[in-house]
């Protein structure tokens, strides 16, 4: 039986997003409910979603842009970038407007204990959900998450991560309210699975990678590989054996200027939330590439 799954992404900043959605496209096992998306010009980043459904025969799946603004600091990413790639695919541009939160709910409602909520952008419209409707939690089978730094937290490392540093107090709510099957998918581990830009371009052969190539374009100006955070997120979903977690306490640091956005982690086996210590890059790209 296949997964239920809602995603909720800022695709259009890093390229990740979008081999995000072409795997879970791409992937029989995946019943993909519906997409939102979150963060600055969150319209056109529903329109590089679109490109990606309609190359994949899948201009069914609902599309709500999200919120483009934090909930309560300036925003960092004003723009998606890799939407100058969509000049050369076909899209859709008529999108529900202020809809979105209301969508998750309503079809995470509609199908209680049967929905996997991936979570891969700044969480401003996760958090908002939780705010409006706390019961959510309760009706959801899981809620996968990439976001974070918590194993691997050395001295001369960044101690946030870009998620989190988005919209950190949307972040904390989240956190606060999480559903015991929470898990989420740190730089610890998603900066192991890489793969240089020549050998991206000799390995997306497949026709739904031929748009997620022409965005990486984009990408590729600013950094010559692609790190797979999220499509690692992704894959767990779907296949344990990738990744190892441990249960602990994650809080977010909202006072302190220097650490804002820093992702506290306290192992505690009875603890509400599961992080990845361990990941498997073998397992994780025979994985993603199986599907293609």
């Amino acid at each position: 039986m296949a997964f239920k799954v809602l995603l909720d992404t800022d695709i259009g900043s890093d390229i990740d997003d979008a081999v995000c959605l072409a795997y879970l496209l791409a992937n029989p096992n995946c019943d993909l409910m519906g997409v939102t998306t979150v963060t600055g010009e969150p319209e056109k980043r529903a329109m590089l979603a679109s490109a990606l459904c309609r190359v994949a025969g899948r201009d069914d799946i609902p599309i709500y842009p999200g919120a483009a603004e934090p909930l309560l600091i300036e925003q960092r990413q004003k723009q998606a970038a890799q939407a100058e790639a969509l000049a050369k695919w076909p899209h859709r541009s008529d999108f529900p407007q202020g809809e979105a939160v209301e969508f998750l709910r309503r079809t995470i409602r509609a199908n209680p204990g049967e929905i996997t909520l991936l979570a891969v952008g700044p969480l401003t419209n996760i958090g908002l959900l939780l705010r409006i409707d706390p019961e959510i939690p309760r009706l959801l089978k899981g809620f996968v998450m990439m976001g974070g730094r918590f194993t691997n937290q050395r001295a001369g490392l960044s101690p946030t991560e870009w998620n989190i540093l988005c919209d950190p107090h949307a972040a904390s709510i989240v956190y606060q309210n999480a559903p015991g099957l929470h898990r989420s998918i740190g730089l610890d581990v998603t900066t192991q699975v890489v793969m240089s830009a020549e050998e991206v371009r000799s390995r997306f052969a497949a026709p739904l990678l031929q748009p997620v190539l022409d965005f990486a374009q984009v990408w590729f100006r600013q950094v010559s590989a692609i790190t797979f955070h999220d499509p690692l997120a992704a894959t767990v979903i779907f296949n344990d054996e990738i990744c190892q977690f441990e249960r602990g306490q994650v809080t977010v640091e909202l006072e302190s200027p220097r650490l804002a956005g820093y992702t506290f982690w306290s192992p505690d086996e009875n603890g509400p939330h599961e992080v990845a210590v361990k990941v498997s890059p073998d397992r994780f790209f025979e994985e993603y590439f199986s599907h293609f």
